[in-house]
């Protein structure tokens, strides 16, 4: 695989992110795209894409508004995590799925639209990734901030900084599985 690719695409999701972000003033920032890459969760739906990343923008939004969006160790999306989506440009479910409420949104053909260059360019980061890491044998899918999902098989997040003083909190056993590296100095990340 290129080592190329990860940056590539961390950097793609870190723009589609800005993008979102120019609507929606008080979502954060992305804190560490890279850590996006090669995870998945049943809870959340397992497709990186642009729809993936407007899920996670709602979360975003509701950690910086500190609205408890879900519970069952972030399994269940109840209705205001709904709320979030739904301000986003997001549909969903008349009624919730029995173990993970309302987590199954879709975009829609409005957002699509307000939004169409940005999926476009990430969508072609995306299939240079997939055939990237096709060559290696290895199937990667989406997951998000670990800390939300119980599928993770448990572990604590810790600190981990890089170079410039950036932190983020990580799994070990996910950091141990390939470095995750600073947008803003290059860095690998290290446990502190």
């Amino acid at each position: 695989m290129s080592t190329t690719q990860p940056l590539v695409l961390a950097a793609e999701l870190a723009a589609a992110w800005s993008d979102i972000q120019a609507f929606h003033q008080d979502l954060p920032d992305l804190a560490s795209p890279e850590a996006l890459i090669g995870e998945s969760s049943s809870a959340c739906g397992t497709r990186l894409g642009f729809e993936r990343l407007l899920h996670e923008a709602a979360h975003g939004l509701a950690a910086a508004r500190d609205i408890r969006d879900t519970s069952r160790a972030g399994r269940y999306h109840n209705r205001r995590f709904l709320l979030l989506a739904s301000e986003l440009g997001l549909a969903h479910p008349v009624e919730p799925h029995a173990s993970s409420g309302f987590s199954q949104v879709t975009m829609l053909k409005e957002t699509r639209e307000r939004y169409a260059e940005t999926i476009e360019r990430l969508d072609r980061a995306l299939g240079a990734h997939q055939e990237a890491v096709a060559g290696d044998g290895a199937t990667r899918a989406f997951r998000g901030p670990a800390a939300r999902h119980g599928s993770s098989g448990g572990g604590v997040r810790v600190k981990a900084v890089c170079g410039c003083g950036r932190n983020v909190r990580v799994v070990p056993s996910v950091l141990a599985q390939a470095s995750i590296v600073c947008g803003a100095c290059q860095q690998p990340f290290k446990i502190a």
